[in-house]
């Protein structure tokens, strides 16, 4: 018996160790190492006011209700230094103010796109995730920084499943949590310093508020992994965005048994013109910008009030309160307005050659115009007769571009159960949507379509939103954008957008697949399958991420579902099965990157000369 005894302690002890080693790489994530840059450019993109306005301006979202001193408390897992420091934060991708020091609109010393908001009713300040934490984008050469504001963000923020691999932010908070919790010195030391001179005596309540968001945050990690919702993991960058809203809304929100599998990673879209497309969204299925911006705000994070805790329908006057803030939201999308496309800062990474960029202009008008090149629509043509201009984007089917297509697959196939909302039709047909394909009279509420179900819901929470805020009439029309409608269409393809800046945007195509534009406008079989994401460090010359393994790197695997890198393929053959152009000699891809450094940039393209193009057409065995 006793060497029994001593053979079930030692395994005891094995796997007690085992646990405390697997806790330690979970609470200290491996993440790349953070060096501040000599000097921060930014590219007159707009003003000073309007980025600051763009940073810091919230949009109403919470992280699981985590309050924005708590977060500037909390202290890492194994040592007494802030997890909210600058430098520790910039580790995950976020970009830091380089004069690392608080403002009053960023009190807080927090990333671009960290803010807070005060809850009306309790004076709570939340912590807030807006949207220039995704779409703010950094370029580093030699040391120097290149800010990207509208860009797109190279960080891990979405993902809470926990990985040994380490560099989700979302893990990493949850365990700072957890220690802080449950290590009482870490909570002694976390509620004086929230509490100030209500410490003492306020801090029970800090510590019953604490666990609430505590565990919210651990029943959503275990969410996600017991459900396998993630299964490609997103990395630096990249998130399903369709994919979170959907379960944010109709799984968290409305019914457990709509979570769905999101395995469709998208890098963050560039902002920058968006306002003037006729479809707003990224991928073509909103037309409306205030909904747009809505459905945003709910995927990350914003609450939405449908149920009450009984599963009883919330009353009638109060169905549909959420956390969404359509001042400040319109505030963002008429600063937004003012945002230029990046203008390549030839001190930084080096001179255009406008010789070769010139030959680059007649290959874009040979190769990527027809769908690039957005169409001006005329006014009385337009969707919003006060936007001008009004820009018309085309949607290429799955078929014809060729690319990965989880992504549109997963948006047109996908449906959802909310007939616990109890919806009638005559209910919808009040709401201002417009549906452009399919009827109401067609709409099953027991299988629902994702884009059209998001319509309703995001037309309900915004009459809520208005009403709350006591904006009606003009003053609606206007904040709605141009007064359109909620609009909604369903197309399995994607929507390509006018490539004015689109060097400051890697890595490309929408799922972030394809490193640099030289791989862009090569072969499928001369890309990379396989490259390392989470450098910021910029290659000039190809034009994207330097994609050298390092440590914290996140392994970009083009053969996992969703993460494909073909189609958009410049090879000979007919144009089909995602060729949409023939091979282009790597002298002929060089001159069109060069172009598309110049590309928008009003003092450059005056400097080029005119080169005749010759537009490609397949030969005779690709007819018919």
């Amino acid at each position: 018996m006793r060497v029994l005894r001593r053979i079930l302690w030692a395994l005891l002890f094995l796997l007690l160790a085992g646990l405390a080693v697997v806790l330690y790489y979970i609470a200290n994530p491996n993440l790349p190492g953070y060096q501040p840059a000599s000097q921060l450019h930014y590219l007159e993109q707009w003003s000073e006011e309007d980025r600051q306005t763009y940073y810091y301006t919230p949009q109403g979202t919470t992280v699981k209700g985590l309050r924005y001193a708590w977060f500037t408390a909390l202290e890492l897992p194994f040592s007494r230094e802030r997890f909210a420091r600058p430098e520790y934060l910039a580790r995950f991708g976020f970009l830091v103010d380089p004069k690392q020091q608080a403002t009053p609109q960023n009190p807080g010393n927090l990333p671009v796109g960290m803010t807070r908001h005060e809850d009306t009713d309790t004076g709570e300040h939340y912590l807030d995730i807006s949207c220039a934490a995704c779409h703010t984008g950094e370029l580093r050469f030699k040391g120097q920084a290149v800010r990207i504001d509208g860009g797109a963000a190279l960080h891990s923020l979405a993902s809470t499943v926990p990985t040994l691999k380490g560099g989700a932010f979302g893990q990493a908070l949850g365990m700072s949590m957890a220690f802080t919790y449950y290590n009482p010195l870490k909570f002694d030391r976390f509620a004086e310093a929230v509490l100030g001179e209500r410490y003492p005596e306020g801090k029970d309540a800090l510590r019953r508020d604490f666990k609430a968001v505590l565990d919210r945050l651990m029943a959503t990690a275990w969410n996600d992994t017991h459900r396998g919702l993630y299964p490609t993991e997103e990395g630096f960058g990249r998130t399903d965005a369709f994919g979170r809203i959907a379960n944010s809304v109709y799984g968290d929100a409305i019914d457990p048994a709509n979570y769905r599998v999101a395995d469709a990673p998208v890098s963050y879209p560039h902002l920058w013109d968006i306002w003037k497309f006729d479809w707003v969204q990224w991928n073509a299925s909103a037309m409306q910008p205030m909904a747009r911006n809505i459905g945003e705000a709910l995927g990350v994070g914003a609450s939405l009030h449908l149920f009450q805790e009984d599963g009883s329908a919330v009353a009638e006057d109060e169905r549909y309160a959420s956390g969404v803030r359509v001042r400040d939201l319109h505030t963002l999308e008429e600063t937004l307005k003012k945002l230029g496309p990046p203008r390549w800062p030839q001190e930084v990474f080096g001179k255009v050659d406008l010789a070769r960029a010139s030959q680059g202009r007649a290959l874009f008008t040979e190769n990527c115009a027809y769908c690039h090149a957005p169409r001006v629509v005329p006014p009385e043509q337009r969707m919003a007769p006060a936007r001008d201009p009004e820009w018309h984007m085309r949607v290429i089917p799955i078929e014809e571009i060729g690319t990965d297509s989880t992504t549109a697959d997963n948006i047109a196939d996908h449906r959802f159960d909310i007939s616990k909302l109890g919806w009638t039709r005559e209910q919808l047909a009040r709401l201002d949507v417009k549906l452009f394909e399919g009827s109401l009279d067609r709409i099953d509420f027991k299988s629902i379509s994702s884009a059209q179900g998001l319509a309703y819901i995001t037309a309900f929470v915004e009459n809520q939103a208005y009403r709350q805020a006591g904006i009606t009439g003009e003053e609606r029309a206007r904040m709605d954008g141009f007064g359109l409608p909620i609009g909604v269409q369903e197309k399995r393809g994607y929507k390509p957008r006018p490539l004015d800046g689109i060097w400051a945007t890697p890595p490309f195509l929408h799922n972030g697949s394809v490193p640099t534009l030289f791989q862009l406008l090569s072969p499928v079989n001369e890309r990379a399958t396989q490259f390392h994401v989470g450098s910021f460090e910029f290659d000039p010359t190809f034009v994207g991420f330097q994609t050298a393994e390092f440590p914290g790197a996140f392994l970009l695997d083009t053969r996992i579902k969703g993460n494909g890198n073909g189609g958009h393929e410049f090879r000979d053959g007919c144009r089909q099965d995602g060729v949409i152009g023939r091979f282009l000699e790597p002298e002929e891809r060089l001159a069109l990157i060069e172009y598309l450094k110049v590309l928008g940039n009003p003092e450059l393209e005056a400097g080029l000369t005119p080169v005749e193009p010759r537009p490609w057409t397949p030969g005779p065995k690709c007819e018919g």
